[in-house]
């Protein structure tokens, strides 16, 4: 692993001692195999934590559902979560008791891919079109596989599908993996594709079994997608502790972020059997933001995986909440509107991570809502969310379902 090319500030040993001094110094952090994982893993082995009085103890867990149960049954303090995981939970949806949930900062932004099988490359399934066409002509569904129902891939999948004129619900079937599986069982023809993060997607044109028909971020440019979660009991037990924390990630995000060696040494550390356990060429090529979809092209993405940005992938943006919430609300995971505000002003610890990136000289957003146009053409800011989980031509939300029968 490269030497950071700057050290952590000094002036953050301020917080060690004293009334800032982190009130329980040893954290167990989850995390899942992914290559979006890399500033916990980083924070946690190259001397980012330390100087703010923490020890990074990491975790690596099989599956989203064993590491949200250890995560709200207090075996591990912090995690790499998905957004749609940690409001799951503080809703009471998704096969959790409902535990009031904090989200601390993003972890990363882009970086997901939808995939699909040889077979049906072979078939001419290479675009959209393509897609819809046979989903309405077989007579078998196809199966594609996601990682957690309330996760950002089950979602990001349902959309993409949605917007190109396919039912997520009705036309094909879903199936929930682990994010490592998805290439194994994508060999052995038990699924047809998969949403899920990297190296995944790379790995399986590598084997030579699938190929990207799509990348999150052509969905959403600069999206939200994994976050440092916690549980609100977390934050207020051991508040100075969950800021310290927040420092530690964002030095090491913006170590990762700062040049393409620091990039190409954090891929090193990262495809390291304890953690991500994937070839280097699997990881790199996308980590860099150089792309191949395995149909012979190959592009560098004008948006791909960032984990700093000047602070901008790590914003726990109100709207990036609200967004979420409505698309658990659109596929009929919510069976009624949530108080959107309400929830998303519990859950996002704005004023939290606004004291840590002062303390560090990082720019704070002058807004904690965010507008961004979606692949559909929809502009999605925050403003309406109950109007906008209604807006979609697509979806399973039963009361508008009884509406249009009557």
């Amino acid at each position: 692993m490269t030497e950071p090319s700057t050290s952590p500030r000094h002036d953050a040993l301020a917080w060690v001692a004293g009334s800032d001094a982190p009130e329980k110094s040893s954290l167990n952090l989850g995390f899942l195999p992914l290559t979006d994982a890399a500033s916990l893993i980083v924070a946690a082995t190259q001397g980012f934590a330390q100087p703010f009085g923490l020890t990074l103890n990491l975790h690596r867990q099989n599956s989203w559902s064993g590491l949200r149960d250890k995560l709200i049954g207090g075996e591990l303090d912090a995690a790499h979560g998905l957004y749609g995981l940690i409001y799951a939970v503080h809703l009471g949806i998704g096969g959790s008791r409902a535990v009031d949930m904090a989200v601390l900062m993003g972890l990363a932004q882009n970086g997901q891919s939808i995939n699909l099988s040889t077979p049906l490359k072979a078939a001419g399934v290479t675009d959209p079109e393509a897609l819809r066409n046979s989903v309405r002509q077989s007579g078998a569904r196809l199966t594609l596989a996601h990682t957690f129902p309330t996760g950002t891939h089950a979602l990001w999948l349902y959309y993409w599908l949605a917007a190109n004129g396919i039912h997520p619900l009705q036309d094909v079937r879903t199936l929930v993996l682990p994010p490592s599986q998805m290439v194994a069982y994508l060999q052995a023809g038990r699924i047809d594709g998969f949403c899920a993060g990297e190296p995944w997607g790379a790995q399986a044109i590598a084997e030579g079994v699938g190929f990207t028909l799509a990348t999150s971020q052509s969905i959403w440019p600069d999206h939200p997608e994994k976050v440092l979660g916690c549980t609100r009991a977390f934050v207020e037990q051991y508040p100075n502790t969950a800021r310290a924390l927040v420092m530690a990630v964002l030095e090491a995000s913006r170590f990762i972020d700062q040049s393409q060696e620091n990039r190409r040494s954090t891929a090193q550390l990262i495809a390291g059997s304890e953690y991500v356990n994937a070839p280097l060429a699997a990881i790199e090529s996308r980590f860099l933001g150089s792309y191949q979809d395995g149909l012979g092209n190959a592009w560098n993405d004008q948006h791909p995986l960032r984990f700093f940005a000047d602070g901008a992938a790590n914003m726990p943006y109100l709207s990036d909440g609200l967004w979420f919430m409505t698309q658990l609300r659109r596929w009929g995971l919510l069976r009624q509107d949530p108080d959107y505000q309400l929830v998303a002003s519990q859950v996002q610890q704005i004023e939290l991570y606004r004291q840590a990136v002062e303390a560090l000289g990082i720019t704070v957003p002058e807004s904690p809502m965010r507008s961004a146009t979606l692949m559909d053409g929809k502009t999605w800011d925050g403003s309406d969310p109950a109007a906008y989980a209604r807006s979609f031509p697509l979806h399973a939300m039963a009361d508008q379902a009884m509406a249009a029968a009557l």
